[in-house]
């Protein structure tokens, strides 16, 4: 008779519901800090980037005008 009643139920047990929550935990506890490490990449990256950029505007203008431009300002 719990045969016949087990048949008929269709959906998942707690335990197998219980098992995959815990999988999916250990791979977000490795996902979440190789992510944080990707951002910081990234964001060093841009700031490189940003830096060549800069530099290649400060030699294009010194090209032109033979004189390096002074870029700061008093607050």
């Amino acid at each position: 008779m719990l045969e016949k009643f087990r048949k008929s139920q269709k959906g998942f047990t707690l335990i197998e519901l219980l098992i995959v929550v815990a999988i999916i935990g250990i791979l977000a506890a490795i996902a979440i800090p190789q992510f944080a490490a990707y951002r910081t990449r990234a964001f060093n990256s841009a700031a490189q980037s940003d830096l060549r950029n800069f530099k290649t505007s400060m030699e294009a203008n010194f090209s032109d005008e033979q004189a390096y431009e002074e870029t700061f300002t008093e607050i």
